[in-house]
């Protein structure tokens, strides 16, 4: 079967299946970031609302969503966050294409720059999004912490 990259149709309702798959791409986080992911904090009913909030583009394989990534625009950009792809299927260029689609929909929408963000302990993440052409551009802390928790990174898209 082909893997098929796709704007979630209006139809799209399986958000229990949608947050377990974020939960399944996400686990290799648990132990390792400080603060927890803020994905903890949603449920079926507010991923459906960030949904509607934002752009979700999925990538689907016979019925089947194999991953996601929600795209935000900005004033100046547009922030690309939630990007997952199941475990068992990573590796397989499916992640490379859902990057590839929402860098399709910044320029359609009349951006030129795709931004997000990554915990700072993830390093390896740090190397996967320079090879997609990110940039670091900064460095966060979250609410009550005295150190970095996050790195804010760009591409642009000219």
């Amino acid at each position: 079967m082909t893997v098929a990259i796709t704007h979630a149709p209006p139809e799209f309702n399986d958000w229990p299946g949608l947050l377990t798959l974020l939960h399944a791409a996400f686990a290799y986080q648990n132990d390792r970031i400080d603060p927890p992911s803020s994905l903890h904090r949603l449920d079926a009913t507010s991923i459906a609302q960030k949904a509607k909030d934002e752009h979700l583009l999925l990538a689907i394989e016979g019925g089947t969503v194999l991953g996601c990534i929600f795209a935000r625009s900005q004033p100046d950009s547009v922030y690309v966050g939630k990007f997952a792809v199941l475990p068992e299927r990573q590796g397989e260029g499916i992640g490379r294409r859902l990057m590839q689609a929402a860098e399709d929909f910044a320029r359609d929408s009349g951006y030129s720059v795709l931004e997000l963000e990554t915990r700072i302990e993830l390093t390896e993440n740090h190397e996967t999004f320079a090879t997609m052409g990110f940039v670091k551009v900064a460095e966060h802390a979250h609410e009550g912490y005295d150190r970095p928790t996050s790195i804010a990174m760009r591409k642009s898209l000219r």
